[in-house]
């Protein structure tokens, strides 16, 4: 059985716990890794590693950490098709869906190639006479990202990099469920030239988490997963004086207008609700069908759903593959069973799909609600699955208010012809990321990753500018050199004169 251990001061350690995960090929359902779940000590150890290596990188120049960041960048695409598979062998996405995702955490990387750019202060000559003044942004310390099983590339590359980029160290904790592409993307950065104790993963549960939360050595932590969780890591984080990101669930909406080009509509909507199994936070998981559009609509979805090519990741033919563990394969199955039970229409039932030759693996079908309304739980709760629910809307005035009334805030996209209904909903929708005839609005790596209400924790979005501004604390320092002239004492609030 392959053993997954940690990866501490630039070397693989089993650490002291002799706890241990399963880990599996969901295509198959067949358990291939251990994966050794930390201790506290375990992680208290890495911190000690991480601070001591902080003395060192925080003042290496920011040009001298960008060229090991683009080495890094290299050895990542050359290596490209190794992490690939860790991806699809773990997780059981499709192969170009895992290439897709692994691009995308690679643009983060890229985009911290930059540093040296993005910590330019600001200066300001003569403030007042004689006096300048200029800001500086300067690095933080150890810092800790807790990542999903969904992306075990992207996520975690959507923190790493930027903070180390900007003069921190780290401490990785990846989910549990596919633990071996974040470690191999760690001892690819160290081939690339990063001193030892800059990048640690330490893999684990809740016990390593409460750790990070509870470690006085760690003042930031950034998060993703589900809104329970991420409040929990919000509330607990802050008790600690910690600052953080903590990035929760959603329930996306597509809203299709009757003008809309159809067939694009469609298109979008499939890829972006059946796309990796629907185990994507910007996953559309809910059509709002305006106007007369709603049965058009749920005819062409219908026979796209019943087409779908449905099989294990790495077969290239494959459209969508299984869900991560049977236990998520249970709940998903479970939110449909409870659909049916509320009242919605199950139009498309991928519930009863069997592959032959991957009968054990973690399989559902496409699955297609129409008619939910909004006090359905299928509508309120997010599924993670590829479960897509067509609401009906009377109007754009009331498919807008179905959008800003739901809890969640992450993502949201707009099918229209007309210029003046696709700003009116830029503007008015109360969501972090807004696509215009575009299915999944995942912002590019040099603009920022986050939502509004439930499914932000923390006032800052996750990489570009914004995950500069989170992994640095802002320095001004205003200044006079004495001309000579003495003054006398003031004991007023200065003013610049």
């Amino acid at each position: 059985m392959n053993l997954i251990q940690h990866f501490i001061d630039g070397k693989k350690v089993s650490g002291s716990s002799d706890r241990k995960g399963k880990v599996f090929n969901p295509a198959i359902g067949k358990q291939e890794s251990e994966v050794i779940l930390g201790s506290k000590a375990d992680l208290n150890l890495a911190v000690e590693k991480a601070k001591k290596a902080f003395e060192e990188w925080s003042n290496k120049p920011p040009i001298q950490r960008a060229r090991i960041i683009f080495k890094y960048k290299e050895l990542v695409e050359k290596n490209s098709e190794e992490l690939i598979k860790y991806i699809v062998s773990e997780h059981g996405k499709v192969f170009e869906d895992a290439r897709g995702s692994l691009t995308r955490g690679l643009e983060v990387v890229e985009f911290a190639c930059g540093i040296p750019q993005m910590l330019k202060g600001d200066f300001t000559e003569n403030v007042g006479t004689n006096i300048d003044s200029w800001s500086v942004r300067q690095p933080l310390g150890v810092c800790a990202g807790i990542t999903p099983f969904n992306f075990p590339a992207m996520v975690p590359m959507w923190m790493f990099p930027m903070a180390i980029a900007c003069g921190n160290t780290f401490i990785l904790k990846p989910s549990e469920k596919d633990p071996s592409c974040p470690l191999r993307l760690a001892e690819l950065f160290s081939e690339a030239g990063l001193p030892d104790g800059v990048l640690n993963v330490v893999n684990g549960d809740k016990e390593v988490v409460d750790a990070i939360l509870e470690n006085k050595d760690i003042p930031a932590v950034s998060f993703v997963g589900s809104t329970p969780i991420a409040k929990y890591i919000y509330e607990n984080a802050a008790k600690n004086e910690k600052r953080v990101q903590a990035l929760g669930g959603a329930k996306n909406h597509c809203v299709v207008m009757p003008d809309c080009d159809l067939d694009q509509a469609v298109n979008g909507l499939m890829g972006a609700a059946y796309g990796s199994a629907g185990e994507r936070c910007m996953a559309q998981s809910v059509a709002v069908a305006v106007g007369n559009i709603g049965d058009k609509l749920v005819n062409e979805l219908t026979k796209k759903v019943e087409a779908l090519k449905i099989g294990p990741g790495m077969d290239k033919s494959s459209e969508m593959g299984p869900l991560v563990t049977k236990e998520h394969l249970e709940k998903v199955k479970g939110y449909v069973d409870l659909g049916v039970k509320e009242g919605a229409k199950l139009i498309v039932d991928g519930r009863d799909i069997k592959l032959q030759g991957y009968e054990n693996g973690y399989y559902i079908g496409g699955c297609l609600f129409d008619y939910v309304k909004k006090d359905m739980r299928i509508y309120k709760e997010e599924i993670f699955g590829p479960v897509l629910s067509v609401v009906r809307a009377k109007d754009f005035d009331e498919a807008v208010q179905l959008v800003n009334d739901h809890e969640f805030g992450n993502g949201t996209s707009i099918y229209t012809r007309d210029g003046d209904s696709g700003r009116t909903f830029a503007n008015k929708i109360k969501i972090g990321m807004v696509g215009i005839n575009i299915p999944i609005p995942v912002p590019v790596a040099f603009h920022s990753f986050g939502g509004w209400k439930r499914s932000l924790f923390g006032d800052q979005h996750m990489h570009g500018p914004e995950g500069v501004r989170f992994y640095t604390k802002l320095k001004t320092i205003t200044s006079r050199w004495p001309s000579g002239m003495r003054s006398n004492p003031e004991f007023i609030m200065p003013t610049m004169k």
